[in-house]
């Protein structure tokens, strides 16, 4: 049994996920360019949770089996303390909801 988990983790090799930037996004999905174009990519979000990369993004894309996703943008640096989560568009508009409790819609905090 331990050799046959041995041989099957150690004989397979996982995908290279690359990065690069986005190139498009259209209704077959989003394009990224890195050394290569990647085309038609599916996105990856938890669920309930949708998002369009905007174009110039530095995008993550990890092969599949049965093709290639598209994991997300890589983050830029946020004044967010751990376990605080952010949502903001391209446009500004961002709501973070604080450690304490709080909820900050565009930088004031909602009251409730």
């Amino acid at each position: 049994m331990w050799l046959m988990n041995y041989i099957t983790k150690n004989s397979l090799t996982s995908p290279n996920a690359v990065k690069g930037n986005v190139n498009k996004n259209d209704r077959d999905g989003t394009a990224v360019v890195s050394s290569g174009e990647h085309k038609r990519l599916k996105s990856c979000f938890p669920y309930g949770i949708f998002s369009v990369p905007p174009t110039g993004e530095r995008a993550v894309v990890l092969p599949l089996d049965d093709g290639e996703v598209g994991l997300g943008v890589i983050a830029n640096s946020t004044d967010l303390e751990e376990g605080e989560l952010m949502l903001y568009s391209k446009g500004g508009a961002s709501i973070v909801l604080k450690n304490d409790g709080r909820v900050l819609v565009n930088g004031k905090e909602l009251a409730v």
